[in-house]
């Protein structure tokens, strides 16, 4: 990590300083922090910046486009293609509140945010990421109901009760956000300012506090292994059942059905959870911050592209559906030019 040095030159107005009534002392309060970025070398910006802006369009055109094609398609209104599209709802805004800002870094010579812009990121993250694992596990509820219990699949998973375990996950997940940013916010920060990530994130934040983060760790660590702990549980007592059932099905045909509706499914939360485990749910999150970028980059920009391709290109309905819609644009298109 680089330590700053700090003058009265108006070069590095990042922090102001104040006195100490009580004690008498000179103390200072960061007013902004500095993102070193993903790396320092000019040369790998450019390219840096191409596959990333690649990256985001794909991301922007793959969610939006699959939120389109289940509004659309009559065959995709149940309730897994409602949870589906809420995914992707929260991957388009995970990957906004990031990417555009990595995209600008890349480009400019300040790479400075302020303390407010760093607060309200970091909340951003821990918002969508901790609603994103809430969502994982209500998708793993909902394939264990349409597999061990199919007939009553669409009475257990109405869209009253789909809609209340959308609105109980923002709710759980604001409740994290609000601890998990009060948790890091709450310690002082009197310099050094600068951040070596991309993003304003829990672990290399906590390591610019001039206090001792023994008890902030703790509680990094309880936060966010009570929410992965529960939900990985959720999981994985839903596919124990479901690959129960799947064994005592006779035919190779129903049990081939029953993988491929799981298999997109699997893949997503072996790709999310894998990473945010590593990052958040570790001894000293702090020791690791070159690794903790690399997955922080997959999570963050990578996996909210991936989504829509894992959950579409494996999905005969959605494919369907994609198809069908396609056809009505290209027939709408023929339509208003006057050749039909």
């Amino acid at each position: 990590m680089v330590t700053p040095c700090f003058s009265s030159s108006s070069a590095l107005p990042r922090v102001k300083h104040t006195r100490g009534m009580a004690l008498g002392q000179n103390h200072t309060t960061v007013t902004r922090f500095i993102l070193l970025g993903l790396t320092d070398q000019a040369h790998q910006k450019p390219l840096l910046f191409a596959l990333f802006l690649l990256v985001y369009l794909v991301t922007l055109v793959g969610n939006l486009g699959l939120i389109d094609v289940i509004r659309t398609s009559t065959p995709l209104h149940t309730p897994m293609y409602f949870l589906l599209s809420v995914l992707s709802v929260l991957d388009v805004c995970n990957s906004s509140s990031f990417t555009p800002r990595l995209l600008v870094s890349l480009l400019a010579t300040d790479r400075s945010i302020s303390f407010t812009g760093c607060a309200v990121q970091m909340a951003l993250l821990t918002l969508f990421g901790t609603e994103e694992c809430l969502l994982l596990s209500v998708m793993a509820y909902d394939r264990f109901v349409a597999i061990c219990r199919p007939l009553l699949y669409h009475t257990i998973m109405s869209k009253h009760l789909c809609v209340r375990l959308v609105l109980a996950t923002c709710a759980v997940a604001t409740l994290n956000s609000v601890l998990q940013t009060g948790n890091v916010f709450i310690l002082p920060y009197c310099g050094p300012n600068i951040i070596d990530h991309y993003m304003c994130d829990i672990p290399p934040l906590l390591h610019l506090a001039c206090s001792d983060t023994a008890t902030a760790n703790v509680i990094l660590l309880v936060l966010s292994a009570s929410v992965t702990l529960p939900t990985i549980s959720v999981i994985v007592v839903s596919y124990a059942y479901i690959l129960g059932t799947i064994c005592r099905m006779r035919s190779l045909q129903a049990q081939s059905k029953a993988f491929s509706t799981c298999a997109s499914h699997l893949t997503a939360v072996s790709l999310f959870y894998g990473s945010v485990f590593l990052v958040y749910v570790q001894p000293d999150p702090q020791r690791a911050s070159a690794y903790n970028k690399i997955l922080s980059v997959f999570y963050t920009i990578v996996i909210p592209m991936l989504n829509p391709l894992v959950y579409s290109l494996r999905n005969k309905d959605v494919k369907a559906a994609v198809q069908a819609r396609g056809l009505r644009l290209h027939t709408r298109g023929m339509c208003q030019k006057g050749l039909w």
